[in-house]
């Protein structure tokens, strides 16, 4: 496919609203100066962990209970115990790419969604089992809410995992593109809160990763969350198609960055990402020719 500059300018412009309008969700993100030192060491699990079966169904012998974290891989704590956070795999010789999905609802969307705007994007998971793409949706406890016969459908379907993206969608470090704040025990709440959702909902497949709401973290951030023992998830291409008009340009904009390892932002949210499913159908055929491999981000971790 042939990039487009104007197209180009376009999605960077568009990963500008994203910043703006989603509260950075899909963004560069905002981390404090010392984050180098804090990322955990690739491919460590926990005690005894392995990868889930997806296919196993809840009640059989080593079944993950539903809504519980699978035992996916895992990296060490950082420093001091701090929580550790993932970007690209290590490994960067093996072509593969995770894309993500962000589940995006706050927890006080509920009129909107009342009034019919739609969080969620039933035809981008469709396309997705179709083209037959491992993916890693990164789901808030609130849309899980909204949608639960959604989110057990993607939650027992062994192409997908679903990661913690938060309750409330609000930031766990200020400031944060606006989004209102919570404390160190309100952060910690907050996780344990999505997790209880998906576990409601019927979801089966979900792993010990977490990714903030807007990328904004620090280190008190990482210090409330380590006793729930996630890795943080961050991201190193951005689709750049919250609000997007042009899958083209969404699609330029992503194939500009893959590189081996790569983790892809983008989301699961129809009224704020119209164009998502779309540009996957591009997306993907184009990554295939030049030799990528997809897979959930528990692979790219446990690389």
């Amino acid at each position: 496919m042939t990039i487009s500059v104007r197209k180009v300018a376009a999605a960077a412009a568009l990963s500008v609203a994203l910043t703006a309008s989603l509260a950075g969700c899909g963004g560069s993100g905002t981390k404090d100066a010392g984050r180098e030192a804090r990322l955990g060491t690739p491919a460590a699990s926990a005690p005894g962990a392995a990868a889930a079966s997806p296919s196993s169904s809840p009640g059989a012998p080593g079944a993950p209970l539903a809504g519980a974290p699978g035992k996916a891989p895992t990296l060490a704590p950082g420093p001091n115990g701090l929580t550790p956070v993932f970007e690209r795999a290590k490994q960067q010789t093996d072509k593969t790419v995770a894309l993500t999905f962000d589940a995006d609802m706050t927890s006080d969307q509920g009129p909107r969604a009342a009034d019919g705007e739609r969080f969620d994007n039933p035809q981008l998971i469709s396309t997705l089992r179709t083209l037959k793409v491992p993916s890693t949706v990164f789901m808030t406890g609130r849309w899980a809410e909204e949608y639960p016969d959604q989110a057990k459908a993607i939650g027992t379907d062994a192409n997908f995992e679903i990661a913690n993206h938060s309750y409330s969608h609000h930031a766990f470090k200020s400031p944060c593109y606006g989004l209102p704040a919570l404390d160190g025990a309100a952060a910690r709440a907050d996780v344990d809160r999505a997790f209880a959702a998906f576990r409601k909902a019927g979801a089966v497949n979900t792993v010990p990763y977490f990714r903030f709401p807007g990328g904004c973290y620090d280190d008190p951030a990482l210090r409330a969350l380590s006793t729930a023992k996630v890795t943080a998830v961050q991201w190193d291409v951005v689709s750049g198609d919250a609000f997007a008009s042009d899958p083209d340009a969404v699609a330029e904009q992503v194939l500009a960055g893959v590189k081996p390892g790569s983790v892809v932002v983008m989301h699961c949210t129809r009224s704020a990402a119209p164009v998502t499913e779309e540009a996957i159908q591009k997306i993907v055929p184009e990554l295939r020719k030049r030799g990528y491999r997809f897979v959930k981000v528990s692979e790219l971790i446990g690389t």
